[in-house]
């Protein structure tokens, strides 16, 4: 009976791509791949605007099995410690063609979780005022097809098992389960016969495709010679799938005889029970972020030492770990007995560091260790230490190269002369992970076997390492249920952590910036003293309320140490905004000369109505040009309304258009000139700065005189209440006739 193939198909909702500057921009997609999936293909559709402003794009497409990719578009520097490898990726061209279709096929893909995140190429860093101008959209979709063998036959251990590859078109799919605590595992092919008579050709391929990196085994039997492959470490409780193809003629079948057998390791614990009263002890080891003062704790001169008979019949020690969840991504992992570990010459101690809850792979694992130096006698001993995924790594003292079947594990070393070693895992894949240490001695193992080392193990899971540093804020970023994380950087500073420093700005820029920002709003202080000085104290507070917050909102948003907030950074910049728009609209309406109690009517309704569309959309353009565009049109039909009346030109003085209309209308367009197309991320500080002197400049020249009626401001005239009110009905009086 021939194979029952089952094909299913999962999509997911397109996502609208944005330029790269730091993790946040690319669009992350996740995917759950079946077990038993033979084929998986992606279909990945790319498409943009029809608009002037789409041009030719090209898009980056990353893949990853088990977690995230790590990527690196700009090509800055990880942190150090950090293990990185390259994520497999391609490029789609969106050219002419306004839409672009991109397959990928991945035979036999390992069963899980995999991911893929998308991007466009390095943001050009041009801050863009929202409705000035309309961004092409790139459109991302990715939708998975697999294929899974819905009969794939069990291989058991230790028995052989008849099988028949049809045709070389049709492959065997066969899986076989790895216990626990399984050493090696031998997989064997015998007695092959053909249909037609002639020698056996295969070709076997053992375990599933993983991206990045593929490990898979693969070995080409032919004749009549048995056929075996041995595998060290094989990953721990799941399922390797092994597929025969057969390299004959087309029609030729051939029958063969399979059989897997394994090594079993035979665990030792360092107690014999869990005292599970120390779950209930204080952990006296260093909070994350803190691994450079962790401790280590001395041999205990009381401790009985071990049997070296017992030990030799073990494989591996384990030693007992709690795994504390703190917060998202964020996991501590506690030794019960103590925070030091014995670590001797003849098997591996073992640490499990389970991280295969499927939430785990959006942070950093980060294993610290510290060398108790007064626990070793022999001072050019090493601690060998192998950080790997699914299975651990059994024979440090033998090959030392730190692998498995299938993974490539993270090496780490201490030894009196170098006590510590700190390992980062950025985005460690979805699995169980075990940390091996095992003692070597230069000149042969048997020089170690009475000695024991003492060394501290520290780790933890967290969203981002160092928590991105004083240059960076860590974010938590979301992709429907999926939480990851990511560092935003400022101050010129980049890379994973925020710690590449290539074009960070130095602290007496930083001062710069900050000072600019913030003394170029005492430039209000003119227009304030004008309109004083003219009797407008509602625009005088207005542009007082203004320069106070701008100051203060400039003085909090500062990257990097040049920082001060006197309250929530969004209520100041709230604040700013509002005091922004508000300044603009009562200037306006001050220079349409329009009735007092009218304008000040004007003036609440105006600030009320901007006060909502401010908490609407912060940074939309019509929250300034609205008002603006409106005081125009009432200021406009207020001079209009002066000229006919008057029956010649309103302002009618040639020397107040000269000397102070037009050099304010000339400042306040050069001011949105600068704010709308010049600002980017690299020249915001003085761009920014002469929007602050320009507007205010503008204000002190747009400001109307005073009345002519009105006196300036002198206090002996202020006491005569009564002249006051005779001057007052005058002028009524007098508009009058």
């Amino acid at each position: 009976a021939g194979s029952l193939y089952v094909s299913e198909y999962f999509s997911q909702s397109a996502q609208k791509l944005s330029f790269y500057s730091w993790y946040g921009n690319a669009k992350l997609f996740q995917f759950r791949v079946p077990e038993d999936t033979v084929l998986l293909r992606w279909l990945l559709q790319a498409s943009r605007g029809k608009g002037p402003e789409c041009t030719n794009m090209e898009i980056t497409v990353h893949f990853r099995y088990g977690a995230p990719p790590v990527i690196n578009p700009l090509g800055t520097r990880f942190p150090a410690n950090a293990t990185v490898r390259p994520s497999y990726n391609i490029s789609i061209t969106l050219s002419s063609a306004v839409q672009n279709t991109t397959f990928v096929n991945v035979t036999t893909p390992a069963a899980g979780d995999w991911f893929i995140a998308a991007h466009l190429p390095e943001a050009a860093g041009r801050i863009e005022v929202k409705g000035f101008s309309t961004p092409c959209p790139y459109m991302f979709q990715a939708d998975m097809f697999v294929l899974r063998l819905t009969d794939m036959p069990v291989l058991e251990p230790g028995v052989a098992m008849p099988q028949t590859v049809v045709s070389p078109a049709k492959p065997l799919h066969v899986k076989v389960f790895v216990p626990k605590h399984a050493a090696g595992m031998q997989f064997e092919l015998r007695s092959c016969v053909t249909s037609e008579q002639k020698a056996c050709a295969m070709r076997v391929v053992l375990g599933s495709i993983t991206l990045p990196q593929s490990f898979q085994r693969i070995v080409t039997c032919t004749g009549s010679v048995n056929c075996s492959l041995a595998l060290d470490s094989p990953p721990w409780e799941k399922w390797l799938q092994i597929m025969v193809e057969s390299l004959g003629a087309a029609n030729a079948s051939l029958s063969v005889e399979m059989l897997a057998s394994f090594t079993a390791c035979r665990p030792g614990s360092t107690s014999s029970f869990l005292n599970f009263s120390s779950l209930n002890q204080s952990q006296t080891g260093p909070r994350p972020g803190s691994t450079g003062a962790a401790g280590s704790s001395a041999l205990s001169t009381g401790e009985a030492s071990r049997n070296a008979s017992d030990q030799r019949s073990f494989c591996l020690q384990n030693q007992p770990v709690v795994r504390e969840d703190l917060d998202v991504v964020s996991v501590r992992y506690r030794l019960l007995n103590s925070p030091s570990v014995p670590v001797n010459s003849l098997s591996p101690t073992l640490l499990l560091l389970n991280l295969n809850t499927g939430m785990d792979s959006g942070g950093s694992l980060v294993v610290s260790l510290l060398l108790n130096k007064t626990s070793v006698s022999l001072a050019n001993a090493t601690v060998v230490a192998c950080v790997s995924a699914a299975s651990p790594v059994l024979s440090l003292n033998a090959t030392q190269n730190c692998s498995t079947a299938f993974f490539q594990g993270y090496p780490l070393s201490v030894s009196t002369s170098s006590a510590e070693a700190m390992l980062i895992v950025l985005y460690p894949q979805t699995d169980d992970w075990f940390l091996s240490l095992q003692l070597i001695c230069p000149k042969g193992q048997g020089e170690c076997n009475a000695v024991e080392a003492k060394v501290t193990v520290f780790a933890y899971l967290t969203p981002c390492f160092n928590d991105c540093g004083p240059y960076g804020q860590c974010s938590l970023l979301r992709r429907h249920g999926y939480l990851y994380a990511g560092c935003s950087c400022k101050a010129g500073w980049g890379g994973w952590s925020c710690t590449d420093d290539t074009k960070a700005q130095s602290v007496g820029a930083q001062n710069l910036a900050t000072l600019l920002l913030t003394l170029s709003n005492l430039m209000f202080l003119p227009a304030i003293a004008v309109a004083v000085y003219r009797y407008y104290l509602v625009e005088a507070s207005v542009y007082t309320y203004t320069m106070f917050f701008s100051t203060f909102y400039h003085a909090c948003d500062q990257p990097g140490v040049a920082v001060m907030c006197i309250m929530d950074y969004d209520t100041l910049q709230y604040c700013d905004f509002l005091g922004s728009v508000v300044s603009i609209w009562v200037t306006i309406l001050c220079m349409s000369r329009v009735k007092k109690i009218l304008k000040y009517v004007l003036f609440i309704l105006g600030t009320l109505l901007i006060a909502m569309s401010l908490q609407l959309d912060r940074r939309g353009v019509w929250n300034m040009m609205g008002p603006c565009l409106f005081a125009l049109v009432i200021m406009i039909a207020a001079w209009v309304y002066h000229g006919v009346k008057r029956r010649h030109c309103y302002p009618s003085s040639w020397k107040r258009w000269v000397f102070y209309l037009l050099p304010g209308i000339t400042l306040a367009f050069i001011a949105i000139s600068v704010y709308a197309f010049m600002e980017t991320n690299e020249n915001y500080y003085y761009t920014h700065s002469i929007w602050h002197v320009l507007v205010a400049c503008s204000v002190a020249f747009l400001l109307p005189p005073r009345d002519k009626h009105k006196k300036p401001w002198a206090w002996s005239q202020k006491l005569t209440c009564r002249y006051q009110i005779c001057q007052n009905d005058r002028e009524e009086l007098y508009a009058v006739t």
